[in-house]
């Protein structure tokens, strides 16, 4: 950054001894005279500016914390120095060097920026006298013990301040912000911006300003710095880091005066400036309106406060009686802890046993500004800062902010609980913004009427029905449809407020749009345009709005084949058809071929019966009469899976013959690229690059295809083989085309379609909550069968293009109970035929008398069972007829001889 030639590099030298005079004059503010011979003088030299209302604060505080000393110790007494005010930075390194040397001063405290204390650090250093110092680096580094062992910072690292920060942009959904610094904090600025990217936010512009001391007219020189941030930057979103109170008001004043605090921005002021907004007059705080200020949070309750407050209220009116404001603030509790160390340190010297330094670093106790404890030589405990919002006079204190809990409406220890889960989602208190906005700001600078919203429009689409511009030359406008158009109409009114905005035709390529919106020629694409990860490098998109992949088109032929009728059922299907049919077959020949003449014969005859009965079956002609009841069992279960399958194998292969059956030229890409065929694409959009770059397909291959109505030609006159087209695309094509056409389901997925907008535009975001309240609401499908689903005879004849063949799957259970039941049959049919087989195995023996007693007595019992039978029933001639026979036999059999006896 270039500063005027009249800075401090060309500031005459009668000036720069007359500041050098003035420095090395000290004034003795507490001049003490020892009451006792005994009394040792402990000289303190405060390095601060005595003239602001920090130095004034300070300088206060640690007189009254030397007073309360000094009066209650005998041994020791305490003399503070202090220096004349001074804008130069490198002064307070003389006077310390002065002080140190000319004046034996035993401690040095104060310096209110790092830069002063890195230096009064080194001059410790080499004379071993103890530096408590009221700033620390904004990043500690873990050498910095050892290379300023005399250092001790009564301050924390910038580490908890740039996490607050960080949050507070999070809570507020900011992505983008302005930082604005003090030329020289360079350590700060790249802390926040690292917490920033933590929270998925970035540093859109730095601005650095000099000190106001440096400047002949601060105000002007701001506002020519603040014209660049509104020439360059959309963010309205701005953080300032530690400056001066001097500068700060210069900043919001001419801000304001330029309407950079208003409506839509955010403000975030420093602690350095928040913590001194109780004694900044009330006309500077007007200028703030609406600013969020981070305040160094310290209790106000103990006893010890207030009593300081008392004291430090009375001596400060008694010594500055122009001030309107008597409080203390954080630094006079700060200057006054630093009293009560080197006094505590003191006393425990006294013994011997340490020297000062190692009694000031083990410091413990609970002072004014909090806990007093050090490690590594900086203060141990975690600050705790409050979110404070100006008012138009003063200031509403909002939540608190610890590292570790986060935003909280109250402290732990106040409401007894001991742990608390972390919060980083938003204030719980109401903040009123610039402008006296009540709602979040975005931010942002939005569109206005007079400068509306630059929206660019691909002028040149490949389906129309996506985007289409029609130009009226005779009123030089244009005339914006297409699906694109209409979901971006029916998201704005969603959005929660007005965006004005204009549409500008754009005949350039889909990478090129994203450049221009990249380098800000325009503010927002509204098209087809495919979400890259490439492309979120550099712009932010919105949800898409329609799915995205890669498809194929290719040509279709007609699939004739002399096997058609074997195409109703799978070749499983098939296999366990005949499978079941040979086993359905040796069941039947086993069950029929004893009771069924005309199963007896040779063996082939009977196989051929059985084989024929079965196969006959199939079509319900078979002629063969049944004699086994169990062959009917078995047929009867045949003939139900017989009649299931003729039925589904009859609807199957007519629908086949019926529909005509298609079958794609191309299966794959690898085909495509074996036989080195030429393919079809958009070359305007990214396809053709992917093609390249991931496919592999060589350049000399692809052909460009400028709109959708040159596909069909290209195909016909076999300029292309296969056309690649992203799936809305594909959609719309083969909603026209369904004739001769065939696309495969995509494989390779992309982002989607959707809007494009800056980097971190709160307003992509907001589209993207009205796309998704559309997506739910089911208005985008409607949308997409307005424009991209066809109602011709393709979507009413959508039928499929080749009929699955019929799986076993469908099927089984069927064929188990056939199976199973003609088992079970065949079991039944076994064991009769091995009882049968032992009954004749008995009347075999029975008839060559050898049947064993037992057998005698039960034939016996058998024919004594049938005479009783016959002589107890009447019996009919028939009956008679049949049974005469029989009773000589029975008689030749089992009757005795007997003897006959003849009477004269």
């Amino acid at each position: 950054m270039n500063f005027p030639s009249k800075n401090y590099l060309a500031l005459p030298s009668i000036w720069l001894s007359y500041f050098l005079l003035l420095s090395f004059v000290l004034i003795t503010c507490c001049q003490v005279e020892a009451t006792d011979g005994d009394s040792k003088v402990i000289s303190v030299g405060a390095v601060i500016d005595v003239n602001s209302r920090i130095g004034k604060e300070q300088l206060v505080a640690m007189e009254l914390a030397a007073q309360s000393y000094n009066t209650t110790s005998d041994t020791y007494k305490l003399l503070l120095q202090f220096q004349l005010p001074t804008k130069d930075p490198f002064i307070p390194t003389s006077l310390a060097r002065r002080m140190i040397k000319t004046q034996k001063m035993q401690v040095i405290i104060g310096m209110q920026t790092w830069t002063e204390a890195a230096s009064v650090a080194e001059l410790g250093r080499k004379s071993q006298v103890p530096v408590l110092s009221f700033a620390a680096p904004s990043i500690s580094p873990s050498s910095m013990p050892i290379r300023w062992p005399s250092l001790v910072r009564m301050a924390h690292n910038g580490t908890a301040y740039a996490k607050c920060v960080a949050d507070m942009v999070h809570a507020f959904s900011w992505q983008r912000v302005v930082v604005i610094y003090e030329d020289g904090d360079y350590e700060m600025l790249t802390l926040l911006s690292e917490t920033l990217q933590d929270v998925g936010s970035l540093i859109e512009y730095r601005l650095a300003l000099p000190s106001p001391s440096y400047l002949s007219n601060p105000r002007e020189f701001i506002r020519r710095e603040l014209i660049k941030v509104i020439e360059n930057t959309q963010s309205r979103v701005f953080i300032v880091l530690q400056s001066s109170l001097e500068m700060v008001i210069h900043l919001f004043r001419e801000a304001s005066e330029m309407g950079l605090v208003d409506r839509e921005s955010a403000w975030i002021i420093p602690e350095s400036t928040t913590n001194l907004l109780d004694s900044v007059n009330k006309s500077a705080i007007s200028y703030m309106q609406g600013a969020l200020g981070i305040k160094t949070y310290y209790s106000e309750r103990s006893s010890e406060y207030k009593n300081f407050e008392a004291r430090f209220r009375k001596s400060f009116r008694a010594r500055y009686p122009e001030e309107d404001n008597s409080n203390p603030g954080f630094y006079a509790l700060q200057a006054h802890d630093s009293i009560k160390i080197v006094a505590q340190a003191i006393d425990k010297m006294a013994s011997g046993r340490k020297s000062l330094l190692r009694e000031i670093l083990s410091s413990n106790f609970v002072g004014l500004s909090g806990e007093i404890r050090f490690e590594e030589a900086q203060l141990l405990q975690n600050p705790t800062f409050r979110i404070v919002n100006v008012d138009t006079k003063s200031y509403r204190e909002l939540d608190f902010w610890t590292p570790e809990g986060g935003f909280m409406s109250s402290l732990p220890t106040e409401q007894g609980s001991e742990s608390v889960s972390r919060n980083t989602e938003g204030l719980s208190g109401i903040v009123i913004w610039p402008g006296k906005l009540t709602r979040i700001p975005k931010g942002w600078n939005l569109p206005t009427k007079q400068k509306p919203m630059r929206i660019a429009v691909p002028g040149r689409t490949s389906f129309s029905k996506f985007i289409k511009v029609d130009h009226d030359k005779l009123t030089n406008s244009s005339k914006y449809t297409g699906f694109c158009i209409e979901i971006f109409e029916k998201a704005l009114p969603l959005l929660g407020y007005d965006l004005p905005y204009d549409f500008h035709p754009v005949n350039v390529t889909y990478p090129n749009l994203v450049q221009l919106v990249y380098n800000k020629t325009y503010d927002a694409v509204v098209g087809d345009v495919t979400i890259l990860e490439e492309r979120l490098r550099y712009v932010d998109f919105t949800v898409p709005y329609a799915e995205s992949g890669l498809s194929m088109i290719v040509t279709e032929k007609s699939e004739d084949s002399t096997w058609m009728f074997m195409k109703p059922f799978t070749w499983q299907m098939w296999v366990a058809t005949g499978a079941l049919l040979l086993y359905t077959m040796v069941v039947v020949w086993c069950l029929e071929r004893k009771p069924n003449p005309e199963f007896h014969g040779n063996l082939k005859s009977q196989i051929s019966t059985a084989l024929m009965f079965t196969f006959s079956s199939l079509f319900f002609a078979h002629r063969e009469k049944i004699y086994s009841d169990l062959t009917r069992v078995v047929m009867v279960s045949w003939l139900f899976l017989v009649l299931i399958l003729n039925s589904s194998y009859t609807a199957s292969l007519s629908s086949m013959l019926t529909v005509q059956r298609l079958r794609p030229n191309v299966t794959d890409i690898e085909f495509l690229k074996k036989n080195n065929m030429k393919i079809g694409c958009d070359g305007d959009s990214f396809v053709k690059t992917y093609l390249e770059e991931v496919e592999d397909f060589k350049p000399e291959n692809i052909v460009h295809i400028n709109n959708e109505y040159s596909y069909d030609g290209a195909f016909k006159n076999n300029s292309i083989a296969a056309a690649f087209l992203e799936l809305p695309y594909e959609k719309v094509y083969m909603s026209k085309y369904c004739k001769g056409y065939s696309a495969f389901v995509p494989t390779t997925k992309f982002g989607g379609l959707g809007f494009m907008f800056q980097k971190a535009s709160p307003v992509a975001r907001d589209f993207s909550r009205a796309i998704l309240r559309l997506l739910e609401q089911g208005v985008i499908k409607k949308l997409e069968d307005k424009w991209l689903n066809s109602a011709d005879e393709c979507s009413n004849n959508s039928t499929s293009k080749s009929s699955e063949s019929l799986t076993l799957g469908s099927f089984w259970v069927l064929y188990v109970i056939s199976g199973a039941t003609s088992t079970i049959c065949f079991l039944l049919y076994t064991i009769q035929s091995r009882k049968s087989s032992h009954t004749s195995q008995d009347e075999a023996e029975e008839r060559n008398g050898n049947l064993s007693d037992e057998s005698r007595w039960k034939r016996i019992f058998v024919i004594a069972r049938q005479i009783y039978t016959r002589k107890h029933a009447p019996l009919t001639h028939d009956h008679q007829q049949a049974m005469a026979p029989q009773l000589p036999d029975i008689i030749m059999v089992s009757s005795p001889p007997t003897v006959a006896i003849h009477n004269s």
